[in-house]
């Protein structure tokens, strides 16, 4: 009975750190939302996030029209790179969110959370997937 006790309280204590530990692995702008039998990344409107394949060294190379079309997901002057996630320079200067080294879009025909009608446009755009 007293090393039930004893469990029941560290797990108390630990599930608290645990879950704490998984909100600070992914920036706040960024959530993990299930897909089928997988996830994927979305913003925090649940709208779909895109790698694009022409980006290579974590250089987002999606500018002027492009950028019209697939915005990036922009982040904050003062944000700092989380777990996987980092921040990449764009050619305007701007920060930009990335997955482990994809810098991360939006898709502008998306019309509701969950959407996901860029995957594949051109054979070049992927939904971003943790």
């Amino acid at each position: 009975m007293r090393r039930m006790t004893l469990l029941l309280v560290v797990a108390m204590f630990a599930l608290p750190l645990a879950v704490q530990a998984q909100s600070t692995s992914t920036p706040s702008s960024v959530k993990v939302m299930k897909m089928g039998d997988g996830s994927m990344l979305t913003n925090t409107k649940g709208m779909t996030l895109y790698v694009y394949d022409a980006d290579t060294a974590g250089k987002p190379t999606c500018n002027g029209g492009c950028a019209a079309n697939w915005p990036p997901l922009a982040a904050d002057a003062d944000a700092k790179p989380v777990g996987k996630y980092t921040i990449v320079t764009r050619d305007d200067g701007t920060m930009q969110w990335a997955y482990s080294g994809k810098p991360l879009y939006q898709w502008k025909n998306d019309k509701a959370p969950g959407d996901a009608t860029g995957d594949g446009i051109g054979g070049k755009w992927h939904v971003a997937k943790p």
